[in-house]
């Protein structure tokens, strides 16, 4: 059979509008010939009855006296009910549909409760379901360990749900809809001439969804690469085609002009930076140390006999308290932000490094760090410059212009 999958987040599902403008993407596939297998995150937004933060907050949310065991019990209900009112949706338009849990689906888990791992797909119940009904909803962002335990796949877990499926049902494509026509090529509350992009890489959205850009989860992008699965990012209220991600190579992707694709950010980091003498005991025990108090570091810069790196804001005292009890005089430089150029084409092109450093010079912003891979270059700016940073870059650029699949950086 010919399978698409079809995620609606939490404003596709809303509200009895957008539930219907959701549910004709689901008719017209089901129309054109195609078993849609539907993932739906839980209705709305915190306020919303049923959403994930409301239901957290029902328990207090951090404050709460249950453990991640049980609030992963809470949380899936959301999306429970979600599956449900959307199958009543799809029947009373005529639609053979039916819904799943995401342990019915096939999803099973590590069990890390709040931020479990996929580790196997099961899925021959929803596979005989496929041959009954034109489509399956199915509540995403869950699924269920070793030994029963209902567990949760973390923010964005959704997405995942949808390309995990989609790579066990070796599906034509995932539909990814939200609220917006597709990927931009910076955030449109910074940059108003930002453009709506035809087709991205998975490593370029990668890398933009790791630097800040919110509009799928990098491991749902991962997973659809190793199954070499298209992926569409598609306005729920609209029948534009949005934004694809597929491999560069693919028939009729053209990018090989295309140096810089977009401009990600994130803001609240701190930037520490470490020196001692001894530089081996230095990078082994520094990071040790961050590891042992659970503080993500990022933005690594190794030098003879000092490391730099980035923590979360929040995160940024309890890491000096750690390094000066272990006898380092450390220095920290807090409320920064990083802005990202991510471009598949950037590879073994000249110049490019030469032109951030002049954009960002232009507008009288610092560079406090800087570092690059073969499809990305970071500069870590203070907090107060990140929006003047990243319409500095989208200018130069000329990424207002890129609103087809391939850009020429002259």
């Amino acid at each position: 059979m010919n399978v698409v999958v079809q995620k609606f987040g939490g404003t596709s599902v809303r509200n009895k509008d957008t539930r219907l403008a959701a549910a004709k993407h689901v008719q017209k596939s089901v129309e054109e010939g195609f078993k849609v297998v539907v993932v739906v995150s839980a209705m709305g937004r915190e306020g919303d009855p049923y959403a994930t933060d409301t239901l957290l907050g029902l328990v207090h949310k951090e404050a709460s006296h249950v453990g991640n065991r049980e609030k992963d019990l809470l949380v899936s209900c959301g999306e429970v009910i979600s599956s449900v009112v959307f199958t009543d949706l799809l029947q009373s338009l005529d639609i053979k549909a039916k819904a799943m849990t995401g342990p019915q689906a096939g999803f099973r888990t590590s069990e890390e409760f709040s931020e479990a791992r996929i580790v196997d797909m099961q899925c021959s119940s929803l596979e005989q379901s496929l041959n009954q009904v034109d489509a399956v909803v199915v509540a995403g962002f869950q699924g269920v360990s070793s030994n029963g335990e209902i567990t949760t796949l973390g923010r964005g877990g959704s997405d995942t749900s949808a390309t995990a499926l989609a790579a066990a049902l070796k599906a034509e494509r995932v539909d990814i809809f939200t609220d917006v026509e597709g990927i931009m090529t910076a955030d449109p509350r910074i940059v108003e001439e930002a453009a709506i992009i035809d087709s991205v890489t998975y490593q370029e959205i990668c890398n933009m969804a790791y630097q800040g850009a919110k509009v799928i989860h990098p491991r749902a992008v991962e997973i659809a690469m190793q199954a070499k699965i298209p992926v569409r990012i598609r306005s729920t209220m609209s029948d534009a085609p949005g934004t694809l991600i597929t491999a560069g190579s693919d028939p009729g992707v053209d990018l090989e002009d295309r140096t810089v694709t977009g401009i990600a950010h994130m803001a609240g980091l701190s930037q520490i930076t470490v020196r001692g003498k001894d530089y081996l005991n230095l990078q082994t025990e520094v990071f040790q140390e961050m590891a042992k108090a659970n503080i993500s570091v990022d933005f690594i810069n190794i030098q003879p006999a000092a490391i730099v790196y980035t923590v979360p804001d929040e995160k940024a005292e309890q890491a000096m308290n750690v390094l000066k009890a272990k006898g380092y005089e450390p220095e920290c430089l807090s409320n920064c932000a990083k802005v990202s150029a991510v471009g598949a084409g950037m590879t073994g092109v000249p110049g490019v490094a030469s032109k951030i450093v002049a954009a960002l010079t232009k507008e009288n912003i610092q560079i406090f760090q800087s570092a690059d891979s073969h499809t990305t270059i970071w500069v870590l700016v203070k907090g107060e410059d990140m929006k003047k940073a990243v319409l500095a870059l989208h200018t130069m650029f000329q990424l207002e212009k890129q609103n087809t699949s391939a850009q020429n950086d002259e």
